[in-house]
């Protein structure tokens, strides 16, 4: 295994003085401490003073470097637009998303003014903890106090026929060209205490709203059918549904081949085609997925 890189600590600095005083060369010395000779060489040139090699001359340049390096960020409480994105996002309650958006029209020839949404989600983070920080966190549509945290339920057990799979929805669907092909899920409410079954039209964005009488499978089956049988034919073309532990995929029945069941009823209540989105990526369903995202929010 490859050793990794240790900066000089306080008692190299004073062989380093002692062997240099001494006269020894750049190679003795690094022979002596285990370190190649050019690490030597950086060092007492970071501490070269008038009356030789100064130890904390050399510490304080050190550091120094370290701070100059990296990339610096640009969303500081010093920025001049800080206190804009601040009120945008406490006050104003919109998304880093719309945030980033909004100073791109703002500034468009000035990119030291603009700063894109991972940014923004990244000073947020970023702040100590403190009120402030969970007031801003409480602010995004979807408060999570760390990034990068995945739901650990059945989504990748739920399995989906291979011809199903959303790999091989026509193309057509993916364009948008014409309404009736939708997005749909399931969520739940606080505590679990209410289920409601979302659809959204990829090309329209209109978006129905299914309220369940609980969270089984027949539950999922006739909320969907209660609704979306109130549209025309001709606007039930295809729904992309989420591939995870919903009842439309696990139902209350123990195989794959009984789970699948229950949507094919609802393909066939609706004279539907329903495909399913890969496991864990919900960006498959993204105006689904936003949709959901602000019923939450509200």
């Amino acid at each position: 295994m490859e050793r990794q890189y240790k900066h000089l600590d306080a008692e190299e600095r004073g062989v380093i003085l002692a062997e240099h005083r001494r006269g020894s060369s750049l190679r003795q010395i690094g022979r002596l401490l285990g370190r190649h000779h050019s690490t030597i060489g950086l060092e007492l040139f970071r501490g070269a003073m008038l009356g030789g090699y100064d130890p904390e001359v050399a510490r304080q340049a050190r550091d120094a470097a370290r701070r100059r390096s990296g990339r610096q960020r640009k969303l500081v409480p010093e920025a001049p637009f800080y206190d804009w994105v601040r009120n945008s996002l406490v006050h104003w309650c919109w998304s880093p998303e719309q945030i980033a958006a909004r100073l791109r029209r703002m500034h468009p020839d000035d990119p030291a003014r603009r700063v894109s949404h991972e940014t923004i989600y990244a000073a947020i983070h970023a702040q100590p903890r403190c009120g402030f920080k969970a007031l801003m966190i409480e602010a995004l549509w979807q408060a999570k106090p760390k990034r990068g945290t995945r739901r650990t339920t059945l989504a990748g057990s739920a399995m989906a026929e291979e011809t199903l799979r959303i790999i091989h929805r026509p193309e057509v669907i993916e364009a948008r060209l014409v309404p009736g092909h939708w997005e749909g899920e399931m969520i739940k409410g606080a505590y679990n205490r209410s289920e409601v079954g979302t659809v959204v039209e990829r090309k329209t964005r209109f978006v129905i709203l299914s309220r369940m009488r609980g969270c089984t499978a027949s539950a999922a089956l006739e909320g969907f059918s209660r609704q979306m049988k109130r549209l025309p034919v001709a606007l039930r073309r295809s729904m992309t549904y989420d591939r995870g532990s919903d009842p439309l995929m696990v139902c209350e029945q123990t195989t794959a081949e009984q789970g699948m069941a229950c949507h094919s009823k609802l393909a066939r209540r609706l004279k539907i085609d329903i495909w399913f989105c890969d496991p864990h990526a919900p960006w498959q369903r993204g105006s689904n997925e936003n949709t959901n995202g602000l019923r939450r929010y509200d």
